[in-house]
């Protein structure tokens, strides 16, 4: 069996991603948006930003799984942000290897406090994100993050990194 890669994100895979989500229902849990089917120029322009990383999980030429990292040098902070696995994939532990694995990018490009945001109703993904070492953050401070935003988000912390005191 080929092992498994990951790798920059090759935006000609953006349509095979967008297919992904089954429902409208899955697209606003992945990524927020409402539209369904999402289009693959979202996922295109998602890599505009200079602060995104977005990267692919692959086995030999099977697309895995979706991921990005998003790089706030100003807070000194990394989040993990619209991770999807490819329907095939599903519960054969992918999501918590891409999980793994962009963690550790972000670690090794020195950012000690990892986050990640999560549609509440979403148990599958939360309780992959556990398995890779990620908590819940402060509940004060969960609070303060969700007050932006229109969902109230589980933030999640990697375990690993130091205790955020903001």
């Amino acid at each position: 069996m080929a092992r498994i890669e990951l790798l920059p994100f090759d935006v000609t895979h953006a349509a095979t991603v967008a297919g992904w989500p089954a429902t409208s229902g899955e697209v606003a849990m992945w990524c927020g948006r409402h539209d369904f089917p999402l289009p693959p120029r979202a996922i295109a322009e998602w890599q505009a930003g200079d602060d995104v990383r977005a990267h692919m999980l692959l086995r030999g030429e099977e697309l895995l799984a979706y991921g990005e990292l998003w790089f706030d040098d100003e807070e000194d902070e990394a989040e993990l942000a619209r991770l999807i696995v490819s329907p095939a994939a599903r519960a054969q532990g992918i999501g918590q290897e891409l999980v793994c694995r962009l963690t550790a990018l972000a670690t090794d490009a020195g950012y000690e406090d990892v986050f990640m945001r999560v549609h509440p109703h979403n148990e599958p993904a939360l309780r992959c994100y556990r398995r890779a070492a990620f908590l819940p953050v402060d509940p004060d401070l969960a609070t303060a993050w969700n007050a932006a935003q229109p969902v109230d988000y589980v933030w999640l912390h990697h375990s690993t990194a130091r205790t955020n005191t903001r």
